[in-house]
């Protein structure tokens, strides 16, 4: 028999999170959906003061080479309490990494420093009007002018724009070859001339989304991460720590606990959804173990994603039915409701999701189009 269950040591952790997390919403205020609403530059640098950025981070670059799980547990009780600790979570789960693995020593001597202290803010320059989940097909353009890149084109979706000291630019640096590539990445301060933002409220009345446009902004071009023109599969390993997180689980986890607190638990099916909803935790956990452990095949990441997302939703819908006509009242109960048709999108939408699993996972044929 198979036992699930942690450690001594790590369930110390767990306890230790759950009262950061519970001390840093009564300091710094309740979110739904923390990791990408939850603005809050004090509580990031709570968490550095605990050493929960860059926990998994190598040593010699300030980080503490702990186990992965040990990240998980933090970022599951931050996460599903709601407490704000998007300022530092882009950095943390993409940026570092991704900078550890392909950047200079220049470029990891300049910025990781501040992303552990919780210092600065990083935002991720990928999508586009006409290129969301197909990120092959960007054009936004970085042209090689003497010592500098000069960047012109637009990204949308980009949260945090607003707020960012920098944003992790893809972008095209050649148009020869197939769409894959000549893709690179820059990074790119966000204080440069030429950089317009432009937020985006949405109907739950969030901000964090933005538009970038970029008119002829000039880069040093020490700020070139990794190969030029060949960046497309540093971008997917990106997308490996971005899909398979616990992030895409309890982002509202803690509405799902209001809910639960609202039902009619004398209501036989009632008690059956929240059964099958607190199962759907459970398997989805362990699929996000399975990445962070990386117990599982290269892009099933996508699968992750696809079961952990579409479990939200599921949670919103039974959060919707709970509250019932209270639902046309607009608070924090029905901010998160709202907040739900999101979760299949950001990130990959669904349907792009099922199309990787299909063929780099499982290896199936294309169909052939008419």
């Amino acid at each position: 028999m198979l036992n699930f269950q942690l450690s001594e040591e790590l369930e110390q952790l767990r306890q230790r999170a759950r009262q950061v997390a519970a001390d840093g919403i009564r300091d710094f205020g309740r979110h739904n959906d923390s990791w990408i609403n939850g603005y809050s530059k004090g509580f990031a640098q709570v968490m550095a003061s605990e050493g929960w950025i860059g926990m998994g981070w190598p040593k010699q670059y300030g980080g503490q080479e702990r186990p992965p799980i040990e990240r998980v547990i933090v970022a599951e009780e931050m996460i599903g309490a709601g407490a704000p600790i998007a300022s530092m979570w882009f950095a943390d789960r993409q940026m570092g990494p991704t900078i550890i693995a392909y950047g200079t020593e220049d470029q990891k001597a300049a910025y990781l420093p501040e992303m552990l202290s919780g210092e600065t803010t990083w935002c991720i320059g990928m999508s586009e009007p006409d290129a969301g989940s197909d990120l092959a097909s960007l054009k936004t353009s970085a042209v090689r002018t003497g010592d500098h890149w000069v960047v012109n084109g637009q990204k949308i979706w980009t949260s945090f724009g607003d707020v960012a000291d920098y944003v992790y630019l893809i972008c095209r640096t050649t148009t020869e070859g197939p769409p894959h590539r000549g893709i690179s990445e820059i990074v790119v301060p966000m204080d440069l001339p030429g950089i317009e933002v432009r937020p985006i409220t949405d109907m739950t009345t969030n901000s964090h989304f933005c538009e970038i446009y970029f008119t002829d902004v000039k880069v040093p071009i020490e700020n070139l991460v990794g190969v030029e023109g060949d960046a497309f599969k540093q971008t997917m390993r990106q997308l490996e720590h971005e899909r398979g997180g616990i992030d895409r689980l309890v982002s509202n986890r803690s509405l799902f606990e209001m809910a639960v607190e609202r039902a009619d638990t004398t209501d036989p099916l009632v008690r059956q959804e929240i059964a099958a909803l607190e199962t759907g935790y459970r398997i989805g956990r362990l699929l996000v173990y399975r990445e962070v452990l990386r117990q599982a095949p290269a892009g099933f990441s996508a699968a992750t994603k696809c079961f952990c997302t579409e479990h939200e939703i599921r949670v919103a819908d039974f959060a919707a039915r709970v509250l019932g006509p209270y639902g046309q009242l607009f608070d924090e109960y029905t901010h998160g409701i709202l907040y739900a048709p999101g979760y299949t999108i950001m990130g990959g939408t669904s349907n792009i999701m099922r199309n990787i699993l299909g063929e780099r996972v499982l290896g199936l044929p294309r169909e052939p189009r008419p």
